[in-house]
């Protein structure tokens, strides 16, 4: 029986995503999860709502539930990991809410600019201690992992921990695919394409249909103003900002416009409400979806935990199909994130990049993508100069390279000088308190 232990369960729409894929895998249809999560509330309701899915299919799967990680990683084959270090509230609120007392304005702030360093702050710690958990218990299992903000997360997984197998795994190329079949009237399944760069910041090398470029298309109906359509995915949020990019830099990018607003330095400025206008970028607006699911949340967890079965389709995630490949020894390609040993060489070496990756027994092993062009790598530089700052810092445990982290965001460089950047940084790492590691309390008594 394989061992699948998922931290952070209490996601419960995600949890139920991968663990309705792995019943309906064969290989995988008759494991034991293992849910772990600090809320018991939450896991509770992850318990209810995964023993329906396994009735609702009628494998031979079962379900354990733990607070506490340690039993949960014991003998297990893979770990998934989905979760948010402190929460909306207190941590979100204030990555958002201290920014704009500063004139900084975000969108999501959950992978670069001061939001994502902070996160990393918050989250790498507990990665690793979930890495030297795995060490002891579960030496041989791959760690599928989830959580934002993903480059720094691989980054520093692989600092600290070299011997241990993981991927880190997104849905950005699923969900950009989708997206861009539904502006083009194009079957998804009939889109051929090529993604290589660094997660959240890589883009379509090759996107064709029927052996037929559809950048032409993309460029022609953009131009004309029929593109982008009304969003598939997040309605709020118009993918202007991404065609915007493609129409000056040359390619698509894999992540979302709300998202990719705030990784650079030229839609968000202060004084420039007309380029918050005319490319419809949603501020705030990862706080306005934890609200809203927040109030949501309360019915959903009635209908799913009402002790119906329920029914299991399909996701679009990779981790069923990466399981399923180590357990069969299938091969099967999936985009993931892992230190650059050289499969972009234009890049580098050790930062988290992106690539298409053969699995199998082996694991994931990354393919060599040498042709992205200087523009996207140029692009790409300004990312991982935040993330490999983040990372030091880390590692080494010094909190002036957060500040030089923040300095060189190119969203926050753009709007603040550097004794600015120096304040809201130190701000925020006051603000944040214990939810940050010992060595940060040098730099908030500053």
């Amino acid at each position: 029986m394989t061992k699948i232990t998922f931290v952070g369960a209490g996601s419960t729409i995600f949890m139920q995503n991968i663990v309705g894929d792995a019943l309906l895998t064969p290989a995988l249809a008759d494991s034991h999860f293992a849910l772990m999560d600090i809320d018991p509330v939450r896991l509770a309701e992850s318990e209810a709502v995964a023993k329906a899915m396994i009735r609702s299919v009628g494998t031979g799967a079962t379900v354990s539930t733990h607070t506490d990680r340690r039993p949960a990683l014991d003998g297990a084959d893979f770990v998934i990991t989905a979760f948010q270090v402190g929460g909306y509230e207190p941590c979100t609120v204030i990555d958002f809410e201290i920014p704009k007392q500063y004139g900084l304005r975000q969108t999501i702030a959950d992978t670069l600019g001061v939001g994502g360093i902070m996160r990393g702050l918050r989250t790498v710690p507990v990665l690793w201690g979930v890495a030297q958990d795995m060490m002891q218990l579960c030496p041989n299992a791959t760690l599928l992992q989830y959580v934002n903000p993903m480059a720094i997360n691989t980054w520093a997984l692989a600092e600290r921990f070299p011997a241990l197998k993981h991927v880190g795994l997104c849905h950005s190329v699923q969900n950009t695919v989708e997206e861009l079949a539904h502006d083009l009237d194009l079957p998804k399944a009939d889109i051929r394409y090529k993604v290589a760069g660094i997660n959240h910041v890589a883009f379509f090398l090759k996107l064709e249909h029927e052996d037929r470029d559809i950048y032409p298309a993309l460029r022609q109906g953009y131009h004309a103003g029929h593109l982008p359509k009304p969003p598939l995915l997040m309605p709020r949020c118009p993918n202007k900002v991404r065609y915007e990019v493609m129409d000056h830099l040359g390619y698509f990018c894999t992540e979302s416009s709300e998202h990719f607003a705030e990784y650079v330095p030229w839609f968000i400025k202060d004084g420039r409400n007309d380029l918050i206008e005319q490319f419809s970028i949603p501020l705030d607006e990862y706080p306005t979806r934890c609200v809203e699911q927040v109030a949501n949340w309360k019915d959903q967890a009635k209908t799913l935990t009402d002790g119906r079965d329920i029914e299991v389709t399909r996701s679009h995630e990779f981790a069923a199909d990466i399981m399923n490949a180590i357990v069969t020894d299938t091969p099967y390609t999936a985009y993931g994130n892992l230190p650059n040993t050289g499969q972009i060489p234009q890049l580098p070496l050790g930062a988290a990049v992106e690539t298409p990756c053969l699995i199998d027994a082996n694991g994931a092993q990354p393919s060599v993508v040498t042709d992205i062009p200087p523009q996207l790598i140029a692009l790409m530089r300004t990312q991982i100069n935040v993330q490999e700052l983040t990372v030091r810092a880390l590692t080494e445990e010094n909190p002036e390279y957060i500040y030089h982290a923040a300095m060189m965001d190119p969203h926050t460089a753009a709007e603040l000088d550097l004794r600015q950047i120096r304040s809201l940084v130190t701000d925020l790492l006051s603000a944040h308190g214990d939810w940050l590691p010992d060595w940060c309390q040098s730099a908030r008594a500053a």
